[in-house]
């Protein structure tokens, strides 16, 4: 349900993958971390793939298309993201000590590669006006069924204001979720709780939310906390802005 996953060798950070780590998640996501003018080619047989930038300098190509993808830390609010169907090749070069984040999962459907800027994604401020602002909160959508219909999955990043909570109130869904967490010092912290579970957040850290289990973030004062937030949709089941189940006791709260 929690977990401190390292870089190996390779550069490459595991959070789950279909079928061996955490397979109730029904994803493989992967964290590359990339050497000066490394180069990562993928192509999927079975599965969409997002790559999106979390740090750094790379090209990315696709389709005889190359982009140039920079950003300095995810607090910039600058996000690109690439989003493709299986069997594309996607090769990407990249400046060292950047860090990109591959998001994927099983579908057949075909789509046209969706290549996402700073201008294309959602941002929306959630609790400034409830609780004395103690919930407040900045969340982006990369993408969700809402612009994404075609796609299995959910990508997109909340910014957890210093000392407050997020994820809130208290709520369950059926379909996975899963967080990676980053913070704007290293020494940053908070804590996730996960039904009756608390776990402590830190940097590069990954929680795995399955259905029933209600969940909440909070961030220790001085400290702004990023986490990508990534779903995955059940067959015929998709994850709506609207699929929240409050914990009855806290229900009050969301009126």
């Amino acid at each position: 349900m929690f977990a401190y996953p390292e870089f190996n060798e390779n550069g490459v950070k595991t959070l789950c993958e279909i079928g061996k780590l955490q397979p109730e998640m029904n994803m493989t996501i992967r964290i590359k971390r990339f050497k000066e003018n490394e180069t990562l080619t993928l192509k999927d047989e079975s599965c969409e793939t997002a790559f999106l930038l979390l740090k750094g300098e790379a090209e990315i190509s696709w389709n005889c298309k190359t982009e140039k993808i920079k950003r300095a830390n995810p607090f910039e609010k600058t996000p690109y993201c690439l989003h493709v169907p299986k069997n594309t090749d996607v090769t990407i070069t990249a400046k060292e000590g950047t860090e990109i984040l591959i998001e994927q999962t099983e579908n057949e459907r075909y789509f046209d590669p969706v290549f996402y800027t700073p201008d294309d994604i959602l941002y929306q401020e959630f609790g400034k006006g409830q609780w004395d602002g103690t919930g407040y909160r900045i969340c982006s959508t990369v993408f969700d069924y809402d612009n994404a219909p075609y796609s299995n999955m959910v990508l997109g990043e909340v910014f957890n204001q210093p000392g407050r909570w997020s994820s809130y109130p208290p709520h369950h869904h059926p379909q996975p979720e899963v967080y990676y967490y980053q913070f704007d010092k290293p020494q940053g912290f908070g804590a996730c709780f996960i039904g009756d579970n608390v776990f402590k957040s830190t940097e590069g850290s990954a929680c795995f939310i399955t259905d029933g289990y209600d969940h909440q973030q909070v961030v220790a004062p001085g400290y702004e906390m990023c986490y990508v937030w990534m779903i995955r949709h059940i067959d015929g089941d998709p994850w709506y802005k609207t699929t929240r189940f409050y914990a009855k006791e806290h229900e009050w709260l969301a009126k």
